[in-house]
């Protein structure tokens, strides 16, 4: 049956026709009484022809039409015309998601955004008792506001039944038979039970969600062969290939729940839809229901008071949270603003009475000191002990503080050990230098520590005595409230985030109880001490409050859309949480002018080169709005839009500025070139693995790339850019600097480090390294003169940061600028600056990260 564009369909006036196929044809309609269109799909009159059947499909739609869900499509009404029963649902605009898989495999950022509405959407079906039995990506809705819709609730159980009278099964179905003994449907999406014959319950729409999400990640069906039966074989006894195979930057912890969901016995499977959902959303950081478009530029560059209430908004707008327990009722936590000046929060603990809260913070752009403060107080006061951030506080009232802080990388600060009584005017005493972290033990007796020694960050309990060491850095250590153990973050890369969660005994012996974060920061022992809270995302997404017991068992305990970092848990179960805005921008000066411009794009605008000229700046974003692939731009430093490059993250420019280096965000990583003009991205193969970072040799021809082989350390290579193998030109232990323009003009020697960590200048041409006279210790080369007898040299984590040119055969410096954003409140990193070879013009990125400190009561 066709109905012409003009006639009636009941009080429904068609327009036209959308579509049509196995179950039906769909079109869209005006509904004159309410002046809204909407979309009737008009279902084959055979359907109707068994009275019983009938009856019960009216019976399923008029429960899907009960069905008030965002991520559901919505039904307003059902009908009959000449013997053809039809459905009236809401107008979507948009493609199916079968459309969009088209494309190709998502990123897990997509998948996981698509799939935790799909979830959400069966666990409001399933709360109400309805089942879908067909769910695949026809049936899925991709609005273009990025709302996902499930479609046919309802339908599915009408084509159960016509199946039913058949001779061969029952099988929910969809589109037409092709082969003898063939249910109608498409086969690859169904479940086991459903395939034998068995009962479809909500279990059964999680294995097809599953098969769905398995599809998203890999861009290949779960479960698929030559013919129907083949496929339904797979799904009965073969398990689909890793995904691990097919998409390496899939989280394993996203792995673990395709897993779950496609589990061959129902038995095994997630319980609920709701459990998906949330296994999901502990891996994104982020809740669905506070999803919103991005924001624009301005609102991007908004006050940070209006970011932050916004975000705490959203917070107790959630009116719930995960407890991680069947049996624990949903609660709505509450939550108190402590802090209300404009700048960054360091560390806070609770002091001894589990209600005042002892923080560091640096207002207004002025140094960290201590504050303390109390619920119900709008103001702070100073403990009167300039200079020093707080580092713990033991039961018994004296502080751990940290003095002379310096900043060596983003999230590492190192300084003083020292020692004073929370209250008292006494002078706080110095015990250690280079101590980045520490944590008195439950009784206040004994201190652990957390320093570099031996090229190794290193925990140690009693001071001397080293429980574990990382190559990265060793972040948020504290002791158990029975003082057996120490829970820390492990985080491998030393100018990164990324970690693990760790459980250490007073006898060394560690164990990693929850890893694969990509970004993971602050740590507390849970009520009662049964489990270890931590702040931190699987996926890039904004990190949320988790948990995660001693034998391993993750949840979530608070998901937000803001970033949280976790500073202290009481006794009584109080969180101390520092909802943080961080940006990271540019700052550049042209060549010829006198004034600085900010040249920041979106959130995470990371300087990467800086042409010869002066005139074109290579950067990345990293951010939200990069996702987990990363965007490479070029920007003229006249300030016109940028250029997108491609996705990536960048590493160098060409000499000619005709070509940019970017590395893929998969592991390990692999290097691309990335063409300013016409022409298509281009991988360089040859390249060992993993690729820590590389720049352009001043030909243009080759690469110097940093990278190891496997089971062996990292070396310098020199890649042609045409292909061919790439050719070692040091040995283990050397590695470049995540900084370009290190090599020398003339192409012989490059800054790098060296075994013992040390930067020196080594010779691409053969022979020993050449130590760099006058270099202090913690300085780092950013780049060269015209002559190359002049490095550019700072301090990284110094504020404001001081740059000298440094002469590298006599080691006399000349200091050259000073470089600090004219805001530079919340500041807290000056990224590697970049120079034209006479000094004079120059960009560089800071990192800004802008707090306040909130007390919480209700989480469990």
């Amino acid at each position: 049956m066709t109905l012409a564009a003009g006639s009636r369909l009941g009080p429904y006036e068609i327009v036209g026709q959308i579509g049509a196929g196995g179950m039906g044809e769909v079109y869209r309609a005006k509904d004159p009484r309410l002046g809204r269109d909407v979309a009737i799909k008009v279902l084959p009159a055979s359907f109707s022809q068994d009275a019983d059947r009938l009856r019960r499909f009216e019976q399923e739609a008029k429960a899907a039409g009960l069905l008030n869900h965002p991520n559901i499509t919505i039904v307003y009404d059902i009908g009959s015309h000449d013997g053809a029963p039809y459905v009236v649902q809401e107008l979507l605009e948009g493609e199916t998601l079968r459309a969009e898989l088209a494309s190709g495999r998502f990123s897990p950022r997509r998948a996981i955004d698509h799939a935790t509405q799909i979830a959400h959407g069966l666990a409001a079906a399933h709360d109400k008792g309805i089942v879908h039995r067909d769910l695949k990506p026809e049936n899925v809705f991709v609005t273009k506001e990025g709302r996902l819709k499930i479609l046919d609730f309802g339908l599915a159980k009408l084509t159960e039944m016509a199946s039913a009278s058949g001779a061969h099964t029952n099988l929910p179905t969809a589109t037409a038979a092709t082969e003898p003994g063939v249910v109608m449907g498409t086969i690859g999406y169904m479940s086991p039970e459903q395939i034998k014959g068995k009962p479809a319950d909500a279990r059964s729409d999680i294995f097809s969600f599953g098969t769905i999400l398995y599809e998203m990640l890999a861009g290949r069906r779960a479960f698929s062969g030559d013919s129907a039966g083949e496929t339904m074989a797979a799904i009965l006894k073969e398990e689909p290939p890793d995904l691990s195979v097919t998409n390496q930057s899939v989280p394993p912890g996203l792995e673990r729940i395709v897993r779950h969901c496609i589990e061959k016995n129902p038995e095994q499977r997630f319980h609920s839809a709701h459990d998906v959902a949330f296994a999901l959303e502990a891996l994104s950081g982020t809740g669905p229901v506070l999803a919103a478009p991005s924001p624009s530029k301005a609102a991007r560059r908004r006050p940070w008071g209006a970011a932050v209430m916004t975000a705490v908004l959203a917070l107790g707008a959630l009116g719930g949270y995960f407890a991680g327990r069947r049996s624990h009722p949903v609660i709505a936590p509450t939550f108190r603003q402590l802090t209300f000046r404009r700048g960054n929060v360091g560390r806070a603990r609770f002091a001894p009475d589990g209600h005042t809260a002892i923080y560091a913070a640096a207002w207004d752009g002025q140094p960290y000191a201590t504050f303390s403060t109390r619920p119900g107080s709008p103001e702070s006061s100073a403990l009167g002990k300039p200079g020093a951030s707080i580092l713990a506080v033991s039961s018994t009232g004296q502080l751990a503080l940290q003095m002379s802080r310096e900043s060596a990388e983003p999230y590492v600060s190192s300084g003083t050990l020292a020692e004073a009584p929370l209250s008292g005017d006494e002078a706080p005493r110095e015990r250690l230098p280079g101590v980045q972290w520490a944590d008195w033990s439950p009784d206040g007796k004994r201190l652990l520590v957390v320093r570099d020694s031996g090229g190794r960050n290193r925990l140690e309990s009693p001071i001397g005595k080293v429980l574990y060491e990382s190559s990265g850095w060793i972040g948020h250590p504290r002791f158990s409230p029975s003082g057996d153990a120490i829970a820390l973050l492990d985080h491998w890369a030393r100018i990164g985030d990324m970690g693990s969660v760790v459980l250490v005994s007073l006898d060394g012996k560690a164990r990693t109880l929850a890893d694969g974060f990509t970004s993971i920061q602050g740590l507390a022992w849970g009520p009662g001490g049964r489990e270890i809270w931590y702040t931190g995302t699987k996926t890039g997404g904004n990190r949320m409050l988790q948990a995660v017991d001693r034998s391993g068992r993750e949840r979530s305990v608070l998901r937000q859309t803001g970033a949280l970092r976790l500073e202290d848990v009481s006794a009584a179960g109080d969180v101390l949480l520092a909802p943080e805005e961080v940006r990271v921008g540019i700052i550049s000066r042209a060549q010829g002018e006198s004034r600085e411009r900010d040249l920041s794009w979106l959130d995470f605008s990371a300087v990467r080169d800086y042409s010869r000229d002066g005139k074109k700046i290579l950067f990345d974003e990293s951010g939200e709005a990069g996702g987990d692939e990363g965007v490479v731009f070029l920007r003229d430093t006249s300030g016109s839009p940028p250029v997108r490059l491609g996705n990536g993250f960048g590493l160098g420019l060409s000499p000619d500025g005709k070509t940019a280096i970017a590395s893929t965000p998969q592991t390990p990583k692999s290097l691309r070139l990335l063409p300013v003009g016409a022409g298509e991205p281009r991988a360089l193969t040859d390249a060992p693995v993993p690729v820590t970072w590389a720049d352009w040799l001043p030909d243009g021809k080759a690469i110097l790339l940093s990278g190891g082989e496997l089971n062996k350390g990292t070396r310098l290579y020199i890649q042609d850019v045409h292909g061919g193998a790439a050719r070692p030109v040091s040995g283990e232990g050397v590695q470049l600097v995540a900084y370009s323009n290190l090599i020398s003009p003339d192409g012989r020697w490059v800054a790098a480090t060296g075994p013992d960590r040390t930067m020196s200048l080594f010779p691409l041409e053969g022979g020993a390294p050449r130590r760099i006279p006058g270099l202090a210790a913690k300085e780092v080369p950013c780049g060269w003169d015209a002559a190359g007898r002049v490095l550019f040299v700072y301090q990284p984590g110094e504020l404001p940061a001081r740059v000298s040119r440094l002469d590298i055969e006599t080691g006399a410096r000349t200091p050259l600028i000073e470089l600090m954003p004219s805001d530079p409140t919340g500041v807290f990193y000056i990224r590697p600056p970049h120079f034209t070879p006479d000094g004079a013009a120059y960009a560089y990125s800071y990192s800004r990260s802008l707090s306040a400190l909130y007390l919480v009561k209700g989480l469990r």
